[in-house]
């Protein structure tokens, strides 16, 4: 299989679905994920922030992130995170915010806000409610469930579940659009992803141009030089995330553990004094519970 950059370090993930001159392809990948009816389809869009500054480079807590505008309005942002960093649905809900209040202009009329739309592709599981690898959530009404307004809209897209569910033949890229994109992001780490992928590229010009980009940046030194640095970047960051989960775990682990061996000893110490209370001799509470007859001893003090 050829050596090509994983799209799912956000740098790769740029240079395909953020550039400019690829706005075919983040179209494409946007009228699959907001289930758009076919006559409300995105036709056109400016990319807000083609440009890669040189601070994410090193930076592990930079953000390389798509934003994108519609000739609508429509305000939409795109981040793919690696691993999980315990904040995303707040993250998310900021980073609505932003791109919400950031409309506003003097003289400016609530009634022009236009919608705002944040997605989410995470490379692990964490909505626990469902199984279901892709979520959108709105401002509903509690009991009669009626919208408040068009205005917000969060998408969750996490890619095991949806490898999972590709494994079980549950979605076919063949036949779900979404599932052909998000698929693309384990196209190099899976042969059998990507032969399908190029399969379905020879009816799917805009999959085609995606492909044969990804493919010319895979082979360009100069993005191989940024993609690997980036990579190091992201990954150490994925390892302080992970060490932090087993330093807890251990934590968590040893508390219980010290907390067990408190209960059992206070245990041990309440049945041995019951058993001084009821006449029985030292050596056989001893036995029973396991002290020595020296703690019993001192017990019965």
């Amino acid at each position: 299989m050829k050596e090509l950059i994983s799209l799912k370090i956000d740098y790769a993930f740029k240079l395909i679905f953020g550039k400019e001159g690829n706005e075919a392809i983040l179209i494409a990948f946007l009228n699959a994920a907001l289930r758009l009816p076919q006559d409300s389809q995105i036709e056109d869009i400016v990319i807000l922030n083609p440009e890669f500054n040189k601070e994410y480079r090193d930076d592990k807590k930079s953000i390389l992130d798509v934003r994108a505008v519609t000739t609508e309005g429509m305000q939409i942002n795109i981040e793919i995170q690696l691993s999980d960093q315990y904040n995303m649905k707040k993250r998310s809900l900021y980073y609505w915010a932003q791109m919400y209040t950031r409309q506003m202009r003097e003289g400016m009329a609530y009634k022009e806000l236009t919608k705002a739309v944040t997605i989410n592709i995470l490379d692990f599981n964490y909505l626990t409610e469902t199984n279901n690898y892709h979520n959108v959530f709105h401002l509903y009404e509690d009991e009669e469930k009626f919208q408040l307004i068009d205005a917000l809209e969060m998408h969750f897209m996490e890619l095991p579940k949806l490898i999972n569910k590709w494994r079980s033949r549950e979605v076919s890229p063949w036949e779900n659009g979404l599932v052909r994109w998000l698929l693309l992001l384990e196209g190099s780490e899976n042969q059998e992803i990507f032969n399908t992928l190029e399969e379905i590229a020879m009816q799917d010009p805009v999959l085609h141009q995606a492909i044969a980009t990804w493919e010319q940046s895979s082979d360009d030194p100069n993005v191989r030089e940024e993609y690997f640095a980036r990579r190091k970047a992201v990954l150490d960051e994925k390892a302080v995330v992970r060490e932090a989960e087993l330093r807890l775990k251990e934590g968590i682990e040893r508390g219980v553990a010290r907390g067990l061996a408190k209960g059992l000893a206070k245990g041990k110490a309440e049945v041995a004094k019951n058993l001084l209370n009821m006449g029985i001799e030292i050596p056989k509470i001893a036995q029973a519970t396991g002290l020595s007859e020296e703690e019993i001893r001192l017990l019965n003090e």
